[in-house]
């Protein structure tokens, strides 16, 4: 495989175009100079994501015959969602060149003690040549929105011909058990059809919740740290998970989604001009219906998502989303046993609402 060369842009131009793609006042010319900057930085990514790829596989699967282990590189519209971000009212000091998740790999390890021996054995107690970045426990530390797993960032490193003008980029791992695996799977879905941002910690207050205390109930699983500012008694967590779901409609909601996703699959192959799909469930008949248009028919797929909508506004048990072929594909890329782990959250759901 020939892996993209450097075409010697500097971190300073690198960021220029960083800031260029966010700025609405920015030319044409200027975002068209800036988006070939950018695709050059995150293409050369791609080596290194592969050389930490596969030493992960490597050392993942020696200590779990089961573990999954993937690779992505960050696609352009989260690139940029994480570059105008703001935090307490200001725009974040972000810059392009000192993104640590242009590319990273994951993964996915059967339980939380594989987990932790991974992340001990694979990194904390290793040889690596490559510069360790920053070392995070979110699993003895559970971030505040719900979020549990182990992040390691490296500065890619060597000596090597032509292997060189990769050093100092920078390749995120994630350590993941399964069940922590499936509540993320969970979360990417819900931020599918609900188009919301709850991974990037922006969203309904009332999912935001649902999954946060969806995630404490999994740590007690797991014999980890609680989420902060969540319930440590089991019944009334298990209680105010109940309340949630039975208000937000979950495991119907999700059942549906996850037939839709079916859907788009199977018509994407049919018919693959069709590039958006209004989707209208009922929660309640647990009827679903799907309306498919060409990229030509986007405004007509608006208009009918919008009459819909307000149609439906006050009906808490239909639910209409339109969604685009690419983002449904996205996330069977980001998920690839996506049905699988939609079902087996569902199922661990079903455990805390059915305990006594």
């Amino acid at each position: 495989m020939v892996w993209v060369k450097s075409e010697g842009y500097s971190k300073k131009r690198v960021n220029w175009a960083g800031n260029i793609l966010i700025d609405k006042n920015s030319s044409l010319d200027e975002k068209d100079e800036a988006l070939r900057i950018l695709d050059n930085w995150r293409a050369i990514h791609r080596y290194p994501m592969h050389i930490f790829k596969k030493r992960l596989k490597l050392v993942s699967e020696k200590i779990d015959n089961n573990a999954v282990s993937v690779q992505r590189l960050k696609r352009l519209p989260s690139i940029l969602k994480k570059l105008q971000r703001v935090y307490s009212g200001e725009k974040s000091s972000m810059k392009l060149s000192r993104m640590q998740d242009i590319a990273g790999c994951r993964a996915v390890v059967s339980n939380v003690l594989l987990a932790k021996k991974l992340y001990k054995e694979g990194y904390i107690h290793s040889d690596l040549k490559h510069t360790k970045v920053s070392e995070k426990d979110y699993i003895s530390y559970p971030k505040s929105d719900g979020y549990r797993s182990i992040h390691l960032v490296y500065k890619y490193k060597s000596n090597k011909e032509g292997k060189k003008d990769y050093n100092g980029l920078q390749i995120e791992i994630q350590i993941r058990s399964k069940l922590q695996h499936l509540w993320a799977t969970a979360i990417e879905t819900v931020d599918l059809f609900t188009r919301q941002a709850i991974k990037s910690n922006e969203g309904e207050k009332e999912w935001k919740d649902f999954f946060r205390l969806v995630s404490s109930a999994f740590a007690i699983m797991e014999k980890t740290p609680l989420v902060p500012n969540t319930p440590t008694d089991l019944k009334e967590l298990y209680a105010q998970i109940k309340e949630k779901e039975k208000e937000l409609q979950v495991i119907k909601i999700m059942k549906g989604w996850s037939s839709a996703v079916r859907v788009f699959r199977q018509v994407a192959k049919e018919k693959p001009n069709l590039k958006f799909f209004l989707l209208e469930l009922d929660v309640l008949q647990e009827k679903l219906n799907l309306t498919g248009y060409p990229k030509e028919d986007e405004e007509h797929a608006i208009s009918d998502y919008s009459r819909a909508e307000k149609i439906n506004q006050n009906n808490h048990g239909y639910d209409v989303v339109l969604v685009g072929a690419d983002k449904a594909s996205d996330l069977e890329k980001a998920y690839p046993n996506y049905f699988v782990d939609t079902r087996e959250f569902l199922k661990y759901l079903e455990k805390i609402l059915n305990d006594k």
